[in-house]
């Protein structure tokens, strides 16, 4: 298979048209010989000569013929590699990627230059978007106590249909195993053993309900201030394994930070209440042109398309339109039994001149 796609590259296009090219010529040249010979007989041609002429041409054109079409068609595979690794860029959003090199005035110049046209066209769209969701942070403070209230109406219906439902079951249960603690007091312990693994369920359900209650806003503090206060706090009231990796200067605007840091609180949301995890990774780096945001559990995943599709898939609906408005791209990866991996790239248009208040 390997040996098929060199011998299928335009490398060796290259030197099978120019080979093509030399040996039709000399085909051209041995007819005419033959010709001038047959017709004419003079006497300085003869047929070792000819034979002697075309083994020449051959032995010397040949090698010839590859050497130039190898060394032209390497540049071209070049600039067509260079083209192929702009579009890879562009595709992973870094819209400030351009090819280098001298300019030739050919198709493959004009055929990078609308790719650089299409990437600042990209640039500003995600410029555009960055400014739309810095005037969207504006508008979202002063509509708080709206968002509040809703906020609020969301809470007490999970209240009602998680934690409410849960409290019902162990006020049942345990009054059945007060009645059973003289009759039957092995079922009355296995009981008791399945009302403590129902309070443990609704406490960590509270616990995850309680992270939408902090506050949305970092209140001046940095990102990272902001998550190491967070993970702090939970890895005193959970039993899960927490582990937190950060760069020191992410230098992002205050909105992008908040939008970052309101992703990582629904996430983890989402682990406390659904993923019975042990360990989660909250890493947050920054390269030259993106901040990209990992949050990875090995709780007992889920099917992805299910639940992006599922209605009531509130968090993942969010944190996608989060990533959405700042520019970026979200990827979330999850297979039953082996845990959620979520990617969040975040590019760095608007940001190369420092944070924006």
């Amino acid at each position: 298979m390997t040996m098929l796609k060199k011998i299928n590259s335009i490398r060796f296009h290259f030197i099978r048209a120019h080979l093509h090219t030399i040996y039709f010529s000399l085909l051209i040249i041995a007819l005419a010989l033959f010709f001038v010979y047959s017709v004419f007989q003079p006497g300085w041609l003869s047929l070792s000569a000819i034979y002697l002429n075309i083994l020449l041409m051959i032995v010397v054109m040949t090698p010839v013929s590859v050497y130039i079409s190898y060394k032209y068609s390497s540049d071209f595979r070049d600039r067509l590699t260079g083209i192929s690794i702009l579009i890879s860029a562009l595709s992973q959003g870094r819209y400030s990627a351009r090819m280098v090199g001298e300019k030739r005035g050919d198709e493959i110049d004009q055929i990078n230059d609308k790719l650089s046209e299409l990437a600042k066209k990209m640039q500003d769209q995600v410029r555009s978007l960055q400014r739309m969701a810095e005037e969207k942070s504006d508008y979202a403070k002063k509509a708080h106590q709206a968002a509040t209230m809703e906020e609020r109406q969301r809470l007490a219906r999970d209240l009602h249909d998680a934690v409410s439902q849960q409290l019902f079951a162990l006020t049942m249960m345990s009054q059945a195993t007060v009645k059973l603690m003289d009759k039957n007091p092995v079922k009355a312990r296995e009981q008791m053993e399945e009302i403590a693994q129902i309070a443990l369920q609704a406490q960590t359900e509270m616990r995850a309900l309680l992270l939408h209650l902090r506050p949305v806003h970092l209140s001046g503090e940095t990102l990272q201030t902001g998550l190491e206060k967070l993970i702090d706090e939970l890895k005193q009231k959970c039993q899960i394994e927490f582990n937190l990796e950060l760069d020191e200067e992410i230098g992002l605007s205050q909105s992008k930070e908040e939008h970052l840091f309101r992703i990582v609180q629904e996430a983890l949301s989402n682990i406390l209440r659904h993923s019975s995890a042990e360990h989660v990774h909250v890493a947050v780096k920054r390269k030259s042109d993106e901040v990209s945001l990992y949050i990875q559990d090995d709780g007992k995943g889920f099917k992805v398309n299910d639940q992006i599709d599922n209605k009531t898939s509130y968090g993942l609906k969010s944190m996608k339109e989060r990533t959405q408005e700042l520019g970026g791209t979200f990827a979330i990866r999850s297979k039953v039994g082996e845990g959620t991996y979520i990617d969040i790239r975040i590019p760095l248009e608007g940001d190369e001149d420092g944070k924006e208040n």
